[in-house]
C-alpha cells in the first residue's frame, strides 16, 4: 500500500539528512503541515535542537495580503520558530529533491490564539464555559475565515493533494497546558453534551429545529448531573447519548451538528479544488461515528465520500487495536467506490503510545478491512528504533 508519513517543516529545515531519512523509510509521500495549531514537539535528529515550541496556531507561509487585508479573523504567519520565510515551500523542495510526493496537512477549526483573540467565535457549552481552543463553525464570520484558510492553505504551489484535518466541530477534548479536567472520566457520551455548543448561532440553530434552546441547555445539565456526582461515565456511542439526554434531543443535536459540519466540508472541498486546479487530491481527516468531533471529525461516510478523494481515518495498532481498526475502517470501505482513498492512520511513536512493532501486521488487517493507503504519525517525532520498526515493516524498507 502506499504510505505517507506526518512532517513538520521544522523537522526538515537545517537538517541535510531530514529528506533522505524521510524518503528510507519506504514511503512514497509526505503530509507535511501547512496550517498547524500551537505545540511543542521533540525534534531527536535535529542538528540545531530538541524542542521546537510553536506558541501559536499559524499558517507555515506568507499568507496572501490581498484575500486577508481588512479582515477581522484572518491567519497568523509562523514565528521564529519556523527559521524559514516559507517554511512549507522550503521543506517541500527538499522532500521533493528526495522522491518524495509532497501533499499539505492544513488544520483548521483548532485555533488557541484565534479564540482568545476573538473569543465569541467559541464554542460555548451548555454551563456557559467558552473553549478558546474550538471555533464555532456554525458561526457565519467563522466559517468564511475556515474556507478562506482551507482554499490558501491547502493549494500551495508544488503540492499533489492535501489532507485536511479538524473540518468540523471540535469541542472539550483538546490537550490544553497543564491539563486538570481528568479528574471526573467522561465517556464518550458525556464528552458530546459537553461539545454541545449553545453560541447565539448554535441557540437560534436548535430553535429553527424546533427545540427552546434554554430547555435544551438544561437537559444537557441535568444529564450531567449524575456524571459530576459519580465521578465519571462510562455511556457510550449514540445509544449512551440517548440514555444521557433524551431520544428527541440527541436526534435533534446530532441533525444540527452534521447539517452544519456537512455543508462547511462540501464548501470547503469545492473551494480547496477550485484554488488547486485540476488532479489534486483531497482527503479529510474524519471518524466515521458521525457525532465525535475533534481532529478526526465525526462524518457520513456514504455523503461525504460524494465530495472528497477519500478519508484518512485514526486506527489503533497492535492486536488490542483490532476491533478498533474495524470500528473505523468496516463502515468507509462499504461506502468506497474503486479509486476512493482509505487511508489508515497508525501513530508509530512508541513514546505517545505507538506500536511501530506491529505496523506490518496492523497494516495487513487494516487491508483487509479494506483500508488502500498508510498514514504514519509522525516521522519527526519518532525515536530511532521506532523509524527502524517502519522501515522493516513497509515492504520497500
Amino acid at each position: 500500500m502506499r504510505a505517507s508519513a506526518f512532517v513538520y517543516p521544522w523537522d526538515v529545515i537545517g537538517d541535510p539528512a531530514a529528506a533522505g531519512r524521510v524518503a528510507a523509510l519506504g514511503v512514497q509521500q509526505v503530509t507535511l503541515a501547512a496550517a498547524y495549531h500551537s505545540t511543542r514537539a521533540l525534534t531527536p535528529r535535529h542538528p540545531r535542537h530538541r524542542v521546537v515550541t510553536a506558541e501559536y496556531a499559524a499558517v507555515l507561509y506568507p499568507p496572501d495580503e490581498k484575500r486577508w487585508q481588512g479582515r477581522e479573523l484572518r491567519p497568523h504567519p509562523a514565528g521564529p520558530w519556523a527559521v524559514a520565510d516559507d517554511p512549507w515551500d522550503t521543506a517541500a523542495a527538499a522532500l521533493r529533491a528526495a522522491g518524495l510526493d509532497v501533499h499539505t496537512w492544513v488544520v483548521l477549526a483548532h485555533n488557541s490564539r484565534l479564540g482568545a483573540e476573538h473569543p465569541d467565535t467559541n464554542v460555548v457549552n451548555a454551563y456557559g464555559d467558552r473553549y478558546p481552543w474550538a471555533p464555532c463553525i456554525a458561526q457565519p464570520a467563522v466559517r468564511e475565515y475556515l474556507l478562506d484558510l482551507a482554499a490558501e492553505a491547502a493549494a500551495r504551489p508544488g503540492a499533489a493533494g492535501t489532507e485536511l484535518e479538524s473540518l468540523g466541530w471540535y469541542g472539550l477534548g483538546h490537550l490544553h497546558a497543564h491539563d486538570k479536567i481528568g479528574g471526573v472520566p467522561l465517556g464518550d457520551a458525556a464528552h458530546y453534551l459537553m461539545s454541545l455548543c449553545f453560541c447565539p448561532h448554535c441557540r437560534d440553530g436548535y430553535a429553527g429545529l424546533g427545540a427552546d434552546p434554554e430547555e435544551l441547555a438544561a437537559a444537557v445539565r441535568t444529564a450531567m448531573a449524575p456524571v459530576w456526582a459519580d465521578g465519571g461515565s462510562d455511556a457510550a456511542g449514540p445509544a449512551g447519548i440517548e440514555r444521557l439526554l433524551g431520544a428527541r434531543f440527541a436526534a435533534l443535536t446530532l441533525d444540527w451538528r452534521l447539517r452544519t459540519a456537512g455543508s462547511l466540508q462540501e464548501q470547503a472541498v469545492a473551494g480547496v479544488r477550485a484554488a488547486a486546479g485540476p488532479g489534486f487530491q483531497v482527503l479529510m481527516h474524519a471518524d466515521p461515528a458521525a457525532y465525535r468531533c475533534g481532529a478526526n471529525a465525526g462524518v457520513q461516510a456514504a455523503g461525504i465520500l460524494a465530495h472528497v478523494d477519500g478519508l484518512v481515518l485514526p486506527c489503533p495498532g497492535g492486536p488490542a487495536g483490532a476491533a478498533g481498526r474495524e470500528a473505523v475502517l468496516a463502515p468507509v470501505a462499504a461506502h468506497a467506490a474503486a479509486q476512493t482513498v482509505v487511508a489508515a492512520n497508525f501513530n508509530v511513536v512508541t513514546g505517545m503510545g505507538g506500536s511501530p512493532g506491529t505496523l506490518a501486521a496492523d497494516a495487513a488487517h487494516a487491508a483487509e478491512l479494506g483500508a488502500t493507503q498508510l498514514r504514519l504519525y509522525h516521522a519527526g517525532l519518532a525515536a530511532d528504533a521506532d523509524l527502524a520498526a517502519v522501515r522493516a515493516a513497509l515492504p520497500t524498507g
